[in-house]
């Protein structure tokens, strides 16, 4: 199924949804365990309807849900195509379906606290060093390249750890911090975020990028980059 843009997920108008990094996520706030509980069961039996699951999270007075397709089509300028992860009609189609079970039971969505954490590491030879870090991070060297046709970057089949991605880097550089965290937020908390760290001593260290990407650094000069995918908003 081909992968939607972010104009045509914006358009599914999908309210308790926020498309971060390949994914839709989506919390839901539940009164106690149980209810989460019967909240995914019946999450469940729509996902067996449609042939999709999202991946559940139970914590706390709610439940995180997140959809994406692991086979989604991109056809590049040539038309080739290649299987992404990336969000698909099908994720869509089972957003609504959730959506509607989460009204049924009564159970109202958060959205602007859902936040997905990803790795960024810049090397000019991520060629050479993805294999290390693939058997660090998964143990299974088919998750490098998985879902990125061509590319190094590290994505954890089981979900157990963040996808890494490899940024370029120059060389003839003094070396410098090369990990850092990229944190996505929905659109509407985004403003707040980075206010609140930079009232807590954080600088904003290039913005030329927002508010798709906004890089801050801490006083040590440790840096993070937050994230909104805006053409899905």
């Amino acid at each position: 199924m081909d992968m939607l843009m972010g104009e045509q997920i914006a358009a599914a108008h999908l309210t308790d949804w926020r498309k971060l990094a390949q994914g839709l996520h989506a919390r839901y706030v539940v009164d106690d365990f149980r209810a989460g509980v019967r909240f995914v069961a019946a999450v469940g039996e729509a996902g067996e309807a449609l042939g999709h699951h999202p991946s559940a999270s139970i914590g706390r007075g709610y439940v995180d849900l997140k959809l994406v397709s692991d086979d989604a089509i991109y056809r590049d300028d040539e038309g080739t195509e290649h299987a992404v992860q990336w969000v698909t009609q099908l994720d869509v189609d089972l957003a609504r379906r959730i959506t509607q079970i989460a009204a049924d039971q009564q159970l109202v969505a958060d959205p602007g606290s859902v936040s997905h954490i990803e790795l960024g590491l810049d090397t000019a030879q991520s060629a050479t060093i993805a294999p290390v870090w693939v058997a660090l991070l998964t143990g299974n060297a088919e998750d490098q390249g998985r879902g990125t046709p061509g590319g190094d970057e590290i994505r954890d089949a089981l979900g157990r750890v963040p996808n890494l991605w490899f940024g370029e880097a120059n060389e003839q550089k003094p070396p410098g911090q090369r990990f850092h965290l990229e944190v996505y937020v929905a659109p509407e908390v985004a403003e707040e975020r980075i206010a609140t760290a930079v009232a807590a001593g954080g600088t904003i260290v290039d913005d030329s990028n927002a508010p798709s990407l906004t890089v801050i650094a801490d006083q040590d000069g440790n840096t993070g980059v937050l994230c909104v995918d805006t053409s899905a908003a």
